[in-house]
């Protein structure tokens, strides 16, 4: 059984204090900021030629579904509401192998340069600047740990490895 004291916080005052301290609140950001920016982002990436048709037969009918849990997801990463709790990497992981195994293009750098560039373009028309840098930055980031976790799955080298230096022990 926990145990609760005078001195423990409620859930309303945990949620205030992470509210507080989110980078989002710092620049501005608010849930109806994100829901413009989600709404607005997959909004281009349906219509995009490289990345609508992955998107669309990925997601198919389950639409708003999918912006619910984005929205969810960058309201968890800019505001720290803590309300997405999925496994992005492991659905990545997931569409990343069927393509393979369908003969289709895996998911790569060229794929998440375009995510990106949509991104950017959308954080800049919907969002005051420095709010879209926060957006745009936070998207960096994850585009560059799912680049390097499908690779990682796949088991090929990060380009950031370099050759390998010496041979292995002969035994």
């Amino acid at each position: 059984m926990a145990h609760q004291d005078e001195t423990d916080s409620t859930l309303a005052e945990r949620q205030a204090r992470r509210a507080a301290l989110a980078p989002g609140a710092q620049v501005g950001i608010d849930e109806a900021m994100v829901y413009r920016m989600v709404h607005s982002f997959y909004t281009r990436i349906r219509a995009d030629a490289v990345l609508g048709p992955i998107f669309n037969e990925a997601i198919q009918d389950r639409w708003d579904t999918h912006l619910a849990n984005m929205v969810d997801f960058w309201s968890s990463v800019v505001l720290m509401t803590g309300r997405y709790s999925g496994r992005p990497m492991a659905a990545h992981l997931l569409l990343d192998s069927k393509r393979g195994e369908r003969g289709m293009p895996r998911l790569d750098q060229p794929h998440f340069d375009r995510w990106l560039e949509l991104f950017r373009a959308t954080a800049a028309e919907v969002c005051p600047p420095q709010a879209a840098a926060l957006f745009v930055s936070r998207a960096e980031k994850i585009a560059q740990s799912f680049v390097l976790g499908l690779r990682f799955q796949r088991g090929e080298q990060p380009d950031w490895l370099g050759p390998a230096k010496s041979e292995p022990p002969q035994s």
